[in-house]
């Protein structure tokens, strides 16, 4: 999830998986899975940056381990782990 700007100021939180696309149209205009779009004050670029950010943060957090737990490393050429 993502921070945007309305135009008219008010703060709301788009769900990144929801995005189609971005537009420029002069202003920049989020086209939603479900049809809907927001026109909000962030540039398409920011908001690309923060998409980014955003998923950085989960995979960085998923691909931390669990304390006690070893992580297993996988041969992706044998398709075995430590053999």
């Amino acid at each position: 999830m993502i921070a945007v700007t309305r135009l008219d100021g008010t703060p709301m939180i788009v769900n990144t998986d929801q995005i189609a696309w971005i537009e420029y149209i002069p202003d920049t205009v989020i086209s939603l899975m479900n049809g809907e779009k927001l026109i909000v004050r962030e540039t398409p670029e920011l908001i690309v940056e923060r998409v980014r950010e955003f998923r950085r943060s989960i995979n960085g957090y998923v691909a931390r381990p669990t304390r006690g737990v070893p992580l297993t490393v996988i041969d992706a050429q044998s398709g075995g782990g430590d053999q």
